[in-house]
């Protein structure tokens, strides 16, 4: 987590947001990043920091659907490129 950046405006650090953690790794959740508001979904213990050309958008909708409430507002209502 020390080394990772936001693609787009290499902001650092990004929060980090769980939604289902197993041995004290975060299986599933968000990166955030407070300067673009952009969110980076955490799937199987793997950050996908893609910018957003390369992201795929129905993918990263139904993982904002299916942790709408495990994660913050900021991210399933507000947060780039795309959001709920």
């Amino acid at each position: 987590m020390d080394i990772l950046v936001c693609p787009i405006d290499k902001h650092f650090p990004l929060e980090i947001f769980e939604s289902k953690t197993k041995e004290d790794l975060i299986v599933e959740g968000a990166l955030y990043c407070s300067d673009c508001s952009r969110f980076y979904p955490i799937i199987e213990e793997i950050p996908i920091l893609l910018p957003d050309e390369l992201r795929d958008k129905k993918k990263d909708l139904i993982f904002l659907k299916n942790n709408q409430k495990k994660l913050p507002e900021k991210i399933i209502k507000q947060a780039s490129p795309w959001h709920l």
